[in-house]
């Protein structure tokens, strides 16, 4: 999180709207996703009549950014009991209201389905450009950590509103995303013990590793705005391995060393840690896992539960994991 800023302010809640108009960062907009679409619902006569939706923003910080648009779905229930949540988070571009059908798919099972705008992101943006400008700013001013870690902030405060709700088991729960909302997902759960359960989707990855071996464009393009600008900056006349370096060390501090994915995915044991990705993805090659995944074999082992650690290369098309 970012230095010299003010985070000592009392969370609080506002109440919200449904987006009428969902902002997405990319043209033409998204509108039909035959994963999301696909994933299961249980088969609940009037499920519309009984879905519950709420929108309501929670204070995180000062500032515009420091209010978080949340979602949460939910299915009306006559016995009024503690369910298990799960938070469900966006990648790049895309908000909280494309998560929809998977939250309507997991509250049809009686799950309290929560999902939110990233930083710079959805309600929070205010052009399509509002997260590139953000990256820029973070390495030109160092005054933000739009990447990853401010989201995170989020997600730490989130769980203190999560943890109060009557209506929801503190003990059970979980957090998942894909690509930039799997890297938010991964540290969400390095540094807060309450996200008990953990399914990042193509977003785990090392970029040390990825810098040292080569494997770094493809990250790169993802946000290359920001990279470009510190090539200019930097007086290179491309991007080579020491501006992505300095990218990283300046926008997101530890990235790329102590707060790396050997580093950090290890200390999640013994929470359930499914790592989902692709075999030939190019932001998230195999190969940089591979010590990372022993280190965290080892750790689940010591602590008695090596069936809590997997790490799957073919991803399924959809969220997909079973109520107990």
């Amino acid at each position: 999180m970012s230095v010299g800023r003010v985070y000592a302010v009392p969370l609080s809640v506002a109440p919200g709207k449904p987006a009428k108009n969902p902002f997405f960062l990319e043209p033409p907009m998204p509108n039909f996703s035959e994963a999301m679409a696909s994933c299961p619902k249980e088969d609940i006569p009037n499920f519309k009549e009984l879905l519950q939706e709420e929108n309501f923003y929670l204070t995180t910080e000062e500032g515009r950014q420091g209010l978080l648009p949340v979602l949460v779905l939910s299915v009306k229930e006559s016995e009024k009991k503690k369910r298990p949540t799960i938070v469900f988070l966006h990648s790049t571009h895309k908000c909280k209201e494309w998560l929809r059908p998977l939250l309507e798919g997991y509250a049809s099972r009686g799950y309290i389905a929560v999902a939110i705008d990233s930083r710079y992101h959805g309600e929070r943006a205010t052009s399509i450009t509002t997260y590139r400008d953000a990256l820029v700013s973070s390495w030109k001013n160092g005054d933000t950590m739009p990447f990853i870690f401010d989201t995170v902030w989020d997600l730490i405060k989130l769980a203190d509103y999560l943890t109060e709700r009557e209506d929801v088991d503190p003990s059970k729960i979980g957090i998942t995303g894909k690509s930039l909302g799997g890297m938010h997902a991964w540290f969400a759960a390095f540094v807060d013990t309450r996200y008990s359960v953990v399914v990042p989707i193509i977003g785990v990855q090392g970029f040390r590793w990825a810098t040292e071996h080569d494997k770094w464009q493809a990250r790169v393009n993802s946000i290359k705005s920001v990279f470009e600008e510190a090539r200019a900056d930097l007086d290179k006349s491309s991007i080579d391995k020491e501006v992505v370096q300095k990218v990283w060390d300046r926008i997101a501090p530890g990235l790329a060393s102590q707060f790396d994915v050997p580093y950090t995915v290890p200390t999640i044991a013994p929470h359930p840690l499914l790592i989902l990705n692709g075999e030939d993805d190019p932001r998230c090659p195999l190969g940089d896992l591979e010590i990372p995944a022993s280190r965290a074999r080892n750790a689940y082992e010591e602590a008695n539960c090596p069936q809590n650690f997997k790490v799957q290369s073919s991803p399924p098309a959809c969220f997909s994991v079973k109520r107990n």
